[in-house]
């Protein structure tokens, strides 16, 4: 497989991301990291008239206010990827460490940074030797992200683990020598580089969206399932419906050619969660194109504190990472409740009174418990998500001596969206298990808008002639789900 190439600084390739943390090689170009390099020996020269400059010549937080000598900078840099280190298990996967190494490769060859052509190359040769630091998932009580960024930067110096190929894992030494590497000697502003902005989130953030987006591909699909064996009204998905708004009118019309007509509806009027299906599923994609917006931000911006701007070293606020919570926490809720919606649907679709099928969508009611049980394995999900519905970024915690007094936990917000979104799998797996069941004893031919669907799900689950232990289809579905995505 060729390396994606990097040719240009500034841009915000998303795609690019995805694909090299799904494994895929990468290369800079030559000219960039000449501009880098030059970018960098500038701000070095600029370093040499003796001013402070935060974390480079100076101590950290609390401890700002503390001169270097001369002596102490040479190890200064190396020294902040030491203490700062003081995460554990659990890991982030292989994948997730390779987008943040990615983002922050990105964001360097803007020039920001001041870091030199030869730390570019380097983690670019920790992505294409697959040398992936172990980086904590949780516990970043820091105003930015410095506690998982000095895990996943330190090996570059040799300080801390790597995985090892096969499983576990070995000391970052080992890999170097291993793969022909010494430990990288940092020049001045590298170090404190290393451990700024918040390529952690931006990374993570980035996989989420894209596990999101497609997740709520079957979403959809999973709702005209059930809108079809409900026998609904199909009013509420008119095209008129969408006027004034582009996004729910694309969506009300991928609902309604998936669900086609429905000449003989049970009742004037649906039960709620079946009325509402198009704009809960609109705002989940609204929320997803809000957050890739901020990615984009975070990709073009300048993160970095202080950053190397027009000529002069710049205290900035980057590290915040506020406009990424927001966000990350914007679609968590949007998850959460069209999980909440899905969860009411496949309840209704249990009661033979919205339905006209079998009670429970039981093959023989009474002997049998039917999907009773899948409806409160989704029930269970749903209230499991609502944990992570609020607000991240609300509650402050002081730390570093009174020096960093606010947070925003965007490290969270991105690992609360993972949490939103496995739930919201499950419960999607939950209704189309019971959308299924419903339409083979419905023994209605489907539309074909869902005829692909219940194809693709025959092939998952099979027949379901009786009672069964349908956690086992569940989480088949819940795999294929995961693999759509």
């Amino acid at each position: 497989m060729p390396a994606v190439a990097i040719t240009a600084a500034g841009g915000a390739d998303l795609g690019l991301i995805r694909a090299v943390a799904a494994g895929q090689a990468v290369s800079v170009e030559p000219a960039l990291l000449a501009a880098v390099q030059q970018s960098c020996t500038q701000a070095r020269q600029a370093l040499r008239d003796g001013q402070p400059v935060y974390g480079v010549n100076t101590g950290m937080g609390a401890l700002s206010s503390v001169r270097l000598t001369e002596q102490q900078q040479l190890s200064h840099q190396r020294n902040l990827l030491l203490a700062r280190a003081t995460g554990g298990p659990p890991w982030l996967t292989p994948p997730e460490v390779r987008a943040i190494i990615t983002v922050r490769l990105l964001t360097f060859l803007s020039g920001d940074a001041a870091v030199s052509a030869g730390l570019c190359q380097r983690l670019a040769d920790f992505l294409n030797y697959g040398i992936v630091p172990a980086v904590p998932r949780t516990g970043a009580a820091t105003a930015g992200e410095i506690i998982q960024l000095a895990h996943a930067f330190g090996p570059l110096v040799g300080i801390g683990r790597v995985f090892r190929p096969g499983g576990g894992l070995m000391p970052a030494r080992e890999a170097l020598s291993s793969h022909g590497l010494t430990e990288f000697s940092l020049g001045p502003k590298e170090g404190i580089a290393l451990i700024q902005g918040v390529p952690g989130v931006t990374g993570l953030s980035v996989l989420r969206l894209d596990e999101a987006t497609k997740l709520t591909s079957l979403m959809e699909r999973a709702a005209a399932l059930s809108i079809v064996v409900a026998r609904a009204p199909r009013d509420p998905y008119r095209a008129a419906c969408g006027r004034g708004d582009d996004l729910l009118a694309a969506v009300l019309g991928r609902l309604r050619a998936a669900a086609g007509d429905e000449p003989s509806p049970r009742s004037l009027q649906a039960p709620v969660s079946f009325r509402v299906a198009g704009p809960v599923l609109a705002q989940v994609h609204r929320a997803a194109a809000q957050l890739e917006a901020a990615n984009r931000r975070a990709l073009t911006g300048v993160t970095d504190s202080p950053a190397y701007l027009d000529g002069r070293f710049t205290s900035t606020a980057g590290f915040h990472g506020i406009d990424l919570s927001a966000h990350c926490d914007q679609l968590t809720a949007a998850l959460c409740h069209a999980a909440e919606v899905s969860a009411a649907r496949l309840h209704r679709l249990t009661d033979p009174a919205v339905t006209g099928l079998p009670a429970q969508l039981a093959r023989e009611p009474g002997p049998e418990a039917g999907l009773t049980p899948v409806h409160k394995r989704a029930a269970g999900e749903v209230h499991a998500a609502r944990r992570v519905a609020t607000a991240t970024a609300v509650g402050l915690i002081e730390t570093s001596g009174g020096q960093e007094d606010v947070q925003s936990f965007a490290w969270e917000a991105a690992d609360k969206l993972r949490t939103a979104l496995h739930h919201a799998r499950a419960v999607t797996a939950c209704e189309l298990l019971a959308g299924y069941q419903a339409a083979a004893l419905s023994g209605r031919p489907p539309p074909p808008g869902c005829q692909a669907l219940l194809d693709w799900l025959a092939e998952i689950i099979g027949p379901i002639d009786g009672d069964r232990p349908f956690g086992e289809d569940i989480e088949r579905l819940v795999q294929a789900l995961w693999l759509s995505d």
